[in-house]
């Protein structure tokens, strides 16, 4: 059964890259997991199942130069990662650097994956984005 994750909470990154995995998402992500570079400037978070799941799929796309370019830079910045006992994740100074990832952060559940934010992209990226979210919901949900 493939997760799902829903819901915003505001954590901070400590100096040496590392951010706490609210106890509420733990469970479900369990303690083997994969991140990434996401788009529009976020991390991208999935349980060892659902990452696994999007492999299979990206391996069925024909190889076309969009993929292998995709490819590239979603898997170069993939890393397994595993919870410490203190419910952190450590983030690689390179996702860190790639996410703009300085203090105040957002970690958001969406459906199969989570995503890490800096506070101040998220911001950005609400604000520019909100008032388009009655559109889009029209053309996504019409009947």
């Amino acid at each position: 059964m493939i997760s799902m994750f829903m819901g915003e909470y505001r954590h901070t990154i400590d100096s040496k890259g590392r951010i706490i995995i609210p106890s509420k998402l733990r469970d479900e992500l369990g303690s083997d997991f994969y991140m990434t570079r996401g788009l529009e400037g976020c991390l991208y978070v999935y349980p060892k199942k659902n990452w696994e799941l999007i492999i299979a799929k990206y391996k069925d796309i024909p190889d076309t130069r969009d993929k292998r370019y995709f490819m590239r830079i979603f898997l170069s910045g993939a890393i397994n990662c595993e919870i410490d006992a203190q419910g952190r994740v450590n983030i690689p100074s390179p996702l860190v650097e790639y996410a703009k990832l300085e203090k105040d952060c957002l970690i958001i559940g969406v459906d199969e994956r989570l995503e890490i934010w800096s506070k101040e992209e998220w911001d950005i990226f609400i604000n520019e984005n909100e008032n388009k979210l009655s559109d889009i919901a029209d053309t996504l949900f019409t009947i």
